[in-house]
């Protein structure tokens, strides 16, 4: 099995993007990506904006190789976009996806908003999209509804996904953010050797007060069943969640790092130093606009 990370917030913009080949499939999980729309009072740096390109051009260039494609949820940053934002993965811009089978997040407890998403990427692929949830398929298997985030914030559901080969086992849990004790279970019971998942969003501890400690006791429940743990996304929308990651790597045996790591790189926090990325590099007024025109560049920022 070989695992490869397109998209994460390490890399600088929000996606949970990757791609696993087996000895008969190339999956592509959650392939999206997007920017804050704010942070700090402040739209999104040309350095994000770059970053936010790079994975998009990565997760359409693992389009091409797919024979399949899992959607987890009907959020901005894990599927394309009817174009809502210059700053997500169009469409318009797919290749061909003849021959590719989908796997996705059912319509039942979603918002509103991601129901419409839902219909507008059937629409777009031209068929009914599948409700995939508890569905097995040969090495994959998919699970039933799980909260996106805590359970009692209401925030919807998402799938998480199992894929296996031999002794290796693959679980992409997406947004369970380590903070319902009901979805871990679900994902030990698939007995995994590596998980992939979002963290807790420490960036809305003063939302979410009680993340940091409930996710460190799912994180350490899960730490003693798996070889490997890859902790990302909303996690490392702060600094504070990176050194949260840090504290939970020296407290067990196993790896758990994030994505970049995961894939050799040092993490570019990008989003968690907007504020930081606008004084050292000042934004002239207007560059959105002529950006999201077509009429500005950010080569100029990298």
């Amino acid at each position: 099995m070989q695992i490869e990370i397109l998209g994460c917030e390490s890399f600088g913009a929000r996606s949970l993007a990757c791609v696993v080949k087996t000895d008969d499939k190339t999956t592509l999980l959650d392939p999206g990506v997007a920017l804050a729309r704010l942070r700090s009072g402040l739209l999104p740096h040309p350095i994000e904006v770059a970053a936010a390109f790079r994975i998009r051009e990565k997760v359409l260039s693992a389009f091409g190789q797919a024979t399949d494609v899992v959607i987890s949820h009907f959020h901005g940053d894990h599927m394309p976009m009817r174009a809502e934002d210059p700053y997500q993965l169009p469409m318009e811009a797919l290749p061909s996806l003849d021959g590719i089978n989908f796997w996705c997040k059912g319509p039942e407890k979603i918002s509103g908003l991601s129901s419409k998403r839902r219909r507008e990427l059937s629409d777009f692929l031209g068929f009914p999209l599948p409700a995939s949830e508890g569905v097995k398929s040969g090495n994959m298997e998919f699970s039933s509804p799980v909260p996106h985030g805590a359970r009692e914030k209401g925030f919807g559901t998402v799938m998480m996904t199992r894929i296996c080969e031999g002794d290796d086992v693959f679980v992409h849990s997406s947004d369970i953010q380590l903070l319902d004790r009901e979805a871990v279970l679900k994902v030990l019971a698939w007995e995994p050797t590596i998980v992939f998942a979002s963290g807790p969003p420490l960036y809305l501890s003063h939302r979410v007060p009680e993340a940091g400690k409930q996710a460190l006791e799912n994180a350490l429940l899960l730490a003693r069943h798996v070889d490997t743990l890859i902790l990302d996304h909303h996690l490392l929308r702060s600094f504070e969640g990176y050194n949260w990651l840090k504290e939970l790597d020296g407290m067990v045996e196993i790896r758990v790092l994030c994505a970049a790591e995961f894939m050799g790189k040092t993490p570019d926090l990008f989003e968690a130093q907007r504020k930081n990325l606008y004084e050292k590099m000042p934004v002239p007024s207007g560059w959105h606009e002529e950006y999201s025109k077509g009429k500005a560049g950010f080569e100029e920022y990298l």
